[in-house]
């Protein structure tokens, strides 16, 4: 026997016909030709997990501000590199101009 797979969309449309109550859970996993201790354990699921939607949100937030976050410190670290990259050169070019070419080896500690 082949195990059928249903869709979430699916599943959430039988659940809310379920929790309409227009209709027994019984007569409805009938019409669909689904086990009824099926749709008990989806029913189950869907109500211990509707909190969660709800804290999505909050979650969704947190994370937009955190990603906000790094993003402020990346530019600040791009920036700094920057400057950093900026003067490093501006000392290369001042240390020829003052030591020569050969500036590294006047202040190297190996003999």
């Amino acid at each position: 026997m082949e195990k059928r797979v249903y869709t979430a969309e699916f599943k959430v449309k039988v659940v809310l016909e379920v929790l309409k109550e227009e209709k027994s859970l019984s007569e409805i996993a009938s019409e669909r030709n689904i086990n009824p201790n099926v749709i008990r354990n989806w029913r189950k699921e869907f109500l211990e997990k509707a909190p969660q939607v709800f804290e999505g949100n909050k979650r969704e937030k947190e994370n937009q501000k955190k990603e906000s976050e790094l993003e402020e410190e990346k530019s600040y670290l791009l920036e700094k590199i920057g400057q950093l990259t900026v003067e490093r050169d501006w000392l290369k070019k001042k240390s020829v101009e003052v030591f020569g070419h050969e500036y590294e080896k006047k202040f190297s500690k190996r003999p």
